[in-house]
């Protein structure tokens, strides 16, 4: 049976969906302008039976209350703090992080804190050194059109036009999400890509190339986002199989759009995370 709950963290009231399950936990932390909801095929999927599955509004998004502090929690380092936070009150120890887009980056921020995971699955997330030439190389960048990652403000035509590349569904769209994504703080896209452009994340690169827990990167092979060949120039040290698995027919949300997939290869990495750390 799943549970929604508001918790009451220093960042914000944080909206959380829980199945309460007594097996490993499973914790999905969603994207940008997202919500838990995303994460809706791995709730209901037959593979997750048997572990604990944990997701949540970040800040500014979705059913949380937006940031007390924006300058403060709306950034890769805050959401960070607030994850650990939150699973300290829920009780969730050593769990495998699954992270899509700014959230593989939140997961990876907590690596680089001493977080202690069982393993760690990253989706449409590069990891990066937090400067202007590491993000042209990651990411597909077009310098003469507007940075909706960064905008604070959105039009309606920016809500969908973000919400349909992020999480569309084959040409089509959940109005849900549509809806999330207009719900969202502005402040929290503004001030989070600043920070970003500021240097202030943790250096990812280095993150990737000394971990010791098991990492999966789990990309949509159609991710209009992402340079997938910028994953293949990096150091890993514990990259599941030694690859990058690129997922046909998605794009950038491949456990939504290709949810049968996803969820398979969520399983297996689920079953080694949890044999690692038993070994």
């Amino acid at each position: 049976m799943t549970n929604d709950n508001l918790v009451e963290t220093s960042h914000a009231g944080i909206a959380v969906t829980d199945n309460g399950a007594d097996g490993p936990a499973i914790v999905f932390i969603h994207g940008n302008s997202g919500c838990k909801e995303v994460f809706r095929e791995q709730f209901s999927a037959d593979e997750m039976s048997g572990y604990r599955l944990v997701a949540f509004d970040l800040p500014g998004h979705g059913a949380s209350e937006d940031a007390r502090d924006p300058l403060e929690s709306y950034k890769i380092g805050g959401y960070a703090a607030l994850t650990e936070e939150l699973l300290g009150k829920l009780g969730v120890e050593r769990p495998l992080l699954v992270g899509w887009s700014l959230g593989g980056h939140v997961a990876l921020e907590m690596i680089g804190r001493g977080f202690h995971a069982a393993g760690v699955v990253i989706s449409g997330t590069p990891p990066i050194q937090a400067n202007i030439e590491c993000l042209m190389s990651a990411f597909n960048i077009d310098p003469s059109a507007e940075n909706l990652t960064g905008k604070r403000d959105f039009t309606d035509a920016d809500a969908l036009a973000y919400a349909t590349h992020t999480s569309g569904l084959d040409g089509g769209l959940d109005s849900h999400f549509l809806a999330m994504v207009k719900r969202t703080d502005g402040r929290a896209r503004e001030i989070m890509f600043g920070s970003v452009v500021a240097g202030e994340p943790l250096d990812e690169q280095a993150i990737v190339a000394s971990m010791t827990v098991p990492l999966a990167i789990v990309n949509g092979a159609e991710d209009p986002f992402i340079k997938a060949d910028y994953f293949d120039t990096l150091s890993y040290g514990s990259l599941w199989n030694g690859r990058v698995v690129r997922v046909e027919g998605a794009g950038h949300a491949p456990f939504l759009q290709a949810p049968g997939k996803f969820n398979a290869l969520l399983a297996d990495f689920a079953a080694h995370a949890q044999k690692t750390a038993k070994a």
